[in-house]
């Protein structure tokens, strides 16, 4: 994570909450109370609470199921020394995702992990998503904040219209504005050109992929329905084509 003289915690911490695809989950064992870490997949739901699907039959979900207390570790993976990259310990409970948000949680997690459509519909496997309770980033020398759910997820409550039109948007930018996608990964964000696809948005910002690099780009303002992101991704398409 870059060194700079504005350091804003909770935005930081939002960045990894959103651009982690892999992360540790420690739990701990059914009957014994020994601390027990797994590596899991993860995506985010659209106020950023990490999302995994995990099977019942892992040691893991077993340990969830007797005791819902976990911790998430989500990091940078920046190359070199793991440890200059900035980095989350969020703490919180793992719960069964509730039948009215289970169709946009299984969409948001296939969107980040295509691969997963081959077993998702098993019928031990189930969707969580891990309710934190406090977040512990560290990113880099003397910052070293705790924070509280309160700062760093994304208040979603008035975005009801955009959160119904994000499969519909993401699947037009994808299939008809890819130029612009790729604008908003090499020229707002500095990436290198490749197959920049779309996979989430929410009303802070859209999430951006190329095979197993990960993007976000923040809105500079709030985006609460389907024509207001078309506003702002339109007036973004034009400021990215105006970087030289």
């Amino acid at each position: 994570m870059q060194q700079s003289e504005h350091f804003d915690p909770s935005r930081e911490t939002r960045l990894l909450l959103r651009k982690s695809r892999q992360g540790a989950l420690a739990t701990l064992m059914a009957g014994r109370g020994d601390p027990y870490c797994s590596l899991v997949n993860v995506a985010s739901h659209p106020d950023g609470t990490p999302i995994v699907l995990i099977s019942q039959l892992a040691v893991h979900t077993k340990n969830i199921l007797a005791d819902s207390r976990v911790s998430l570790m989500l990091d940078e993976r920046t190359e070199g020394d793991p440890l200059q990259g900035g980095r989350i310990m969020l703490l919180g409970r793992a719960e069964d995702v509730a039948s009215d948000e289970l169709v946009m949680v299984r969409r948001r997690y296939l969107n980040a992990h295509p691969s997963a459509e081959a077993f998702v519909d098993f019928k031990d496997f189930s969707f969580f998503v891990i309710r934190a309770t406090n977040v512990h980033l560290v990113a880099g020398f003397g910052r070293i904040v705790d924070l509280g759910p309160e700062q760093f997820l994304t208040p979603i409550a008035d975005a009801k219209p955009l959160l119904e039109a994000e499969q519909g948007a993401i699947a037009h930018i994808n299939a008809d504005h890819r130029d612009a996608v790729n604008l908003y990964a090499t020229k707002l964000l500095g990436a290198a050109p490749a197959d920049w696809r779309c996979t989430g948005c929410d009303p802070a910002g859209i999430d951006l992929a190329a095979g197993r690099l990960v993007l976000r780009l923040d809105f500079p303002e709030r985006v609460t329905g389907p024509e207001a992101l078309r506003r702002m991704l339109v007036g973004l398409a034009e400021q990215a084509r105006a970087t030289a």
